[in-house]
């Protein structure tokens, strides 16, 4: 009897389960539309991949909770697409998707009314679900109520809270620059064009942001000087990040010269990185080769870290003596500021590859008395004390 009473409660459990589990229902985008359109609702679609942890979020702890269910049944024709898969790949596309998850909400004429991205908890969900269904919340009004009057703060601001939710930063743009050409560049410097001017300007070149780095003095009296220093880092970030991880060689070699005319320590820096990524990515030994003998001594000097990346970068990658020799001096420079095992060890790497072998067994028998002080696994530094000693 005990047997099939607990039978029965695993059945039970199991049952109750899988009515609460999430399973996209994938009909195909024309004919939701069109049921959509007959039924006289907003289509709802779900653009996700099955390797992104916040869309598996959102399908197992909201999509799958009976509240939200009954709610999309009730009020959209829902369909889920992969954008890994043929559907998925033309929304993506078609909507400039940029971010998992993101959810459209459309019109009968595949007007777009609202959007939404990344993982919310349930009532907050629920929340923008009923917003998406107010024609005074969605987008097509707020953007004629902002066209009417685009000199009005408070109706851009409106708009621009709504694109957000859904819109990749770069898609703000048009709507901020509509807004600021209303004002003049002496109207640029308040503390609310610098929120519209943080918020919605992406590019590197336009007037307005060209005016910020004319006037960093007045612009940080209403906001702070860190928040124009990370606005400024922030549009370099955003500029040559997508061209590195696209390994647009191209378009990166333009855009960073656009970059560099900033003229600041700290975009500098972002370059100097985003220079050694892509040379890496690429293979571009020759450009990282350059790229590091000018601003090393400049640029990274103070990081330990990034001194013995870019040294064993050297030791893997780069074969003339003179430039070894510039990474010897620069892992150096990271022993002086942390002594470490590793950095010893490259040390002695590099000198052996220079072919330099006193020096390589003094940096070596450093590295190795480090080891054994700390109770380290000493196999690397043993291995090359044993070639060095052959020789």
């Amino acid at each position: 009897m005990r047997f099939f009473l607990l039978l029965f409660l695993a059945v039970t459990f199991q049952t109750i389960s899988s009515q609460n589990q999430f399973v996209p229902v994938d009909i195909p985008y024309k004919t939701a539309l069109e049921t959509a359109k007959k039924e006289g609702k907003p289509l709802f679609v779900m653009l996700y991949a099955d390797w992104c942890p916040h869309c598996n979020l959102m399908k197992t702890e909201v999509l799958s909770d009976p509240t939200v269910i009954d709610f999309l049944n009730k009020n959209f024709v829902c369909t889920y697409k992969n954008i890994e898969k043929e559907e998925g790949i033309a929304l993506k596309t078609k909507f400039t998707t940029k971010s998992l998850p993101t959810f459209l909400f459309l019109d009968a004429n595949e007007t777009l009314i609202y959007a939404l991205k990344g993982e919310m908890k349930k009532a907050d969900f629920l929340n923008e679900l009923r917003y998406s269904l107010n024609p005074k919340m969605q987008l097509p009004y707020l953007e004629k109520e902002f066209m009417a009057d685009p000199s009005n703060s408070d109706k851009y601001f409106t708009y621009l809270n709504t694109l957000k939710k859904g819109k990749d930063r770069t898609e703000l743009s048009p709507a901020t620059h509509t807004y600021l050409n209303t004002q003049s560049d002496a109207q640029l410097v308040s503390e609310l064009n610098w929120r519209v001017i943080a918020n919605g300007v992406t590019d590197i070149k336009s007037r307005e942001f060209q005016y910020v780095l004319k006037h960093q003095k007045e612009f940080a009296a209403v906001a702070s000087q860190t928040r124009i220093d990370r606005k400024i880092e922030s549009i370099v970030n955003e500029l040559l990040r997508p061209l590195v991880d696209n390994l647009d060689t191209v378009n990166y070699y333009k855009q960073r010269e656009i970059a560099k005319s900033i003229r600041l320590q700290k975009t500098d820096s972002l370059v100097f990185k985003f220079d050694l990524t892509l040379a890496e990515r690429t293979e571009k030994w020759d450009f990282y080769k350059k790229v590091t003998l000018e601003d090393t001594e400049k640029l990274a000097w103070k990081d330990a870290s990034f001194l013995k990346e870019i040294g064993n970068t050297y030791f893997k990658h780069i074969n003339d003596t003179e430039s070894l020799k510039k990474a010897i001096f620069w892992v150096n420079h990271s022993l002086e500021l942390n002594d470490s095992y590793d950095g010893n060890l490259l040390e002695a790497k590099l000198y052996n590859k220079i072919k330099d072998k006193k020096k390589a067994l003094e940096y070596a028998k450093e590295a190795k008395a480090i080891a054994k002080e700390m109770g380290w696994d000493s196999k690397d530094v043993d291995a090359l004390l044993a070639e060095l000693n052959k020789k």
